[in-house]
């Protein structure tokens, strides 16, 4: 236990020194929060259930709070098919430095195909994003490609790597571009269904980049049914 606890703020300290090194250039240093909940509800069928909040420093200026869930059920081995919904809080500031808020509504469909590199987990998710905005009113259309890969370290595996890319491409606008999200980081299982992770995650847009130090507590449950 005193190895993980070691392990989780080394690794935290030079998450945050190297985004305070880098927040002094032109990109911008943030903090990500997140809580994520998976469980079985039967053999075939998934609830994932997640909250997030970002923050333009620590915690107290908060850039973006969203809810989020949505269900998938195996269709084939190794393939399964989602749909969900998202509402999200966005702050942003304008040229003045007055904070303006957005609130979105986002229902999305996904497909999602998992496999293995040896003891490496790889998922390969499409999703479709349908997204209602206010304060202006709009509607987008947004494609999402996300390749992610779960790396276990040692035979017992309670220590892993993780690496994602996700691409995102709007579909209706004329600059399709929207963003590309990298995450390198370290999961630590902290009993059987918990785990703690803890990376780096930079997002490189049109006209910015940002980077996050992340933190995320991960739970999995079982609630199907048991035959008695």
């Amino acid at each position: 236990m005193n190895l993980t606890i070691k392990l989780i703020v080394t690794f935290l300290l030079i998450l945050i020194n190297s985004l305070r090194v880098k927040s002094q250039s032109i990109d911008n240093y943030n903090m990500w929060y997140q809580y994520i909940m998976n469980s079985k509800l039967s053999d075939k069928t998934t609830l994932t259930a997640l909250s997030q909040y970002r923050s333009f420093d620590l915690a107290g200026d908060g850039r973006l709070f969203l809810v989020n869930a949505y269900l998938e059920h195996e269709v084939a081995p190794g393939v399964e098919a989602g749909a969900g919904g998202m509402f999200l809080i966005l702050n942003s500031y304008n040229s003045k430095r007055e904070k303006v808020t957005r609130y979105e509504t986002r229902p999305f469909q996904q497909v999602t195909l998992t496999g293995h590199i040896g003891r490496t987990l790889v998922n390969h998710r499409f999703r479709v994003e349908e997204r209602f905005l206010t304060n202006p009113d709009e509607f987008k259309v947004r494609l999402r490609y996300l390749l992610s890969m779960r790396i276990p370290f040692g035979k017992v595996g309670k220590y892993y790597g993780i690496l994602k890319n996700e691409i995102r491409i709007n579909a209706t606008k004329t600059d399709i571009f929207d963003s590309n999200r990298i995450t390198a980081g370290l999961g630590i299982k902290i009993s059987k269904a918990s785990a703690i992770e803890l990376a780096y995650i930079n997002q490189l847009g049109s006209f910015r980049t940002d980077n996050y130090a992340y933190i995320g507590f991960r739970n999995s449950f079982d609630w199907r049914k048991k035959n008695q």
